[in-house]
């Protein structure tokens, strides 16, 4: 299937390699000029219209935004049958360990590497990263970069929440955990975590083992999912930044998706 090029209108790419890997990223700046960096890690399947929606939307808010291509096709809308595919291939790759126990993922890295990247172009105090469903974790651990200041994990799925281990492991390694809780005990760095509350593949026992780990740098964003909520979020509904419904005014995802805006222009800016 082609690419749909409305969902790529602006952007620029070019590879970017590190840590072993090398993807594609797309860029696009605010109109007026740079502003903060914010890395956007796509959830699967990939850059599908609904994610660059979101980091146009970025983009509009005044940050200069780059999306790492990390599988599937640039722009291609999701369905379902793309979505599985993608998904099972992900599974099997060694960068993303989809099933491993506190692994240190070689995917973290990278994206610690584009971090500091991104950073050394735009310039500032650093840069948010922001990582949903498959990247969740990954934006989590890149905060073991001194350039990471905003991290965000929307629905973030891995490990697979196979067993209870896995459902309470925080998706990085030890190694990670503690470079990050020194951080959140030296600098104040604070981790915003998103979740609907009925979502199977992320646990409210992740989100439990997070606070334990990062105490008052842990800021979660639950969203209620349950049977009989005034909204009618479903109790399947999974990805909170990208949901049919973040443009409806007055919605729990329109305002997560607000929240998070604020906190990346809080930590990255002052304001």
């Amino acid at each position: 299937m082609a690419e749909t090029p409305d969902a790529l209108a602006g952007w620029t790419s070019a590879p970017f390699s590190a840590a072993g890997l090398t993807y594609e990223v797309f860029t696009r700046e605010p109109g007026s000029g740079p502003g903060p960096g914010v890395v956007l890690l796509p959830e699967v399947p990939g850059m599908t219209p609904a994610v660059m929606g979101l980091a146009d939307h970025l983009v509009g808010a005044g940050f200069t935004v780059a999306v790492p291509s990390l599988f599937g096709e640039p722009g291609r809308p999701l369905s379902a049958g793309y979505g599985l595919r993608t998904f099972a291939r992900a599974c099997i790759t060694r960068e993303f360990a989809a099933f491993a126990r506190r692994a240190d993922r070689p995917i973290a890295e990278y994206v610690r590497a584009l971090a500091r990247h991104l950073h050394e172009r735009v310039g500032g105090p650093g840069v948010g990263v922001i990582g949903m469903c498959f990247t969740g974790g990954f934006a989590l651990a890149a905060a073991v970069e001194p350039a990471v200041l905003a991290p965000v994990a929307s629905q973030p799925s891995l490990p697979l929440p196979l067993g209870e281990a896995r459902r309470r492991d925080l998706g990085m390694s030890e190694r990670e955990e503690a470079a990050v809780a020194q951080r959140v005990r030296s600098e104040g760095l604070c981790l915003v975590g998103l979740r609907f509350t009925e979502d199977a593949a992320v646990r409210p026992e992740r989100f439990a083992a997070l606070e334990a780990a990062f105490g008052p740098g842990w800021r979660a964003i639950p969203i209620d999912s349950s049977e009989g909520n005034p909204h009618g979020i479903g109790k399947r509904e999974h990805s909170v930044l990208t949901s049919a419904d973040v443009e409806k005014p007055g919605h729990p995802t329109n305002d997560a998706r607000a929240e998070v805006t604020a906190f990346l222009r809080e930590r990255l800016t002052g304001g």
